[in-house]
C-alpha cells in the first residue's frame, strides 16, 4: 500500500513538473525576428565557442563542440533557414537542445528570454508554397502586439540529417 502512494506521489509530482514547462518558450533574436523554441527540448544556454569543422556535412551544420567531454554537433540556425550568414559576435548564442535524445546544438543570433504564450495565443502557421521551410513551424505565438515564430524543434532537421549529426558526434 505504502509503495502504490508513494508511486502515485511520483506520478503527481512529475506531473506538476510537466506543467511548469507548458507553454513557456525560450525566445530568441534571428535575422531582424524573434522565435521561440519549446522550452521543454531546452538543455542548456551557452556562449559562442570554437566549433571544430567536420567534412561532408551540410552548409548549415558548423562541426562540433567539446562541452564538457560530450561533442555536441552544431547546426547554424540562419543557415538552415537559408538567411544571409552574419559573423559570431559576443551576442551570438548556442541553444543546446535535445531533439530524440541527441543533444544539438543551435547558433542563433541572440538570446531573449522565456516567454510564457498559451495555446489560446498561438495560430496555426501561414501555409506556403514551400513545404519544406514550413515543415519547421510550429505556430505563430501573440505576445503583445507582437508576434514570435514558433518552431517545432523535431523538425528542425530530417532524420538522415540527424543521422548524419550523429555521426559526427560520434
Amino acid at each position: 500500500m505504502a509503495e502504490e502512494q508513494d508511486a502515485m506521489l511520483d506520478d503527481d509530482l512529475y506531473d506538476d513538473e510537466e506543467d511548469t514547462q507548458k507553454d513557456k518558450y525560450l525566445t530568441f533574436h534571428l535575422a531582424g525576428e524573434d522565435y521561440g523554441l519549446d522550452i521543454a527540448f531546452v538543455t542548456e544556454i551557452i556562449g559562442i565557442q570554437r566549433i571544430t569543422e567536420v567534412p561532408d556535412m551540410p552548409d548549415f551544420v558548423k562541426g562540433v563542440i567539446n562541452l564538457r567531454g560530450k561533442v555536441i554537433p552544431v547546426m547554424d540556425v540562419r543557415l538552415r533557414f537559408q538567411l544571409p550568414e552574419r559573423d559570431y559576435d559576443e551576442r551570438t548564442c548556442i541553444i543546446v537542445v535535445d531533439i530524440n535524445s541527441t543533444a544539438v546544438g543551435l547558433v542563433v543570433d541572440q538570446v531573449n528570454e522565456v516567454a510564457d504564450i498559451p495555446e489560446k495565443d498561438v495560430e496555426p502557421p501561414p501555409r506556403t508554397t514551400k513545404g519544406a521551410s514550413s515543415r519547421y513551424l510550429k505556430g505563430m505565438g501573440k505576445v503583445g502586439d507582437e508576434v514570435r515564430i514558433l518552431l517545432n524543434v523535431e523538425k528542425l532537421l530530417y532524420d538522415d540529417e540527424m543521422e548524419l549529426l550523429v555521426s559526427a558526434a560520434a
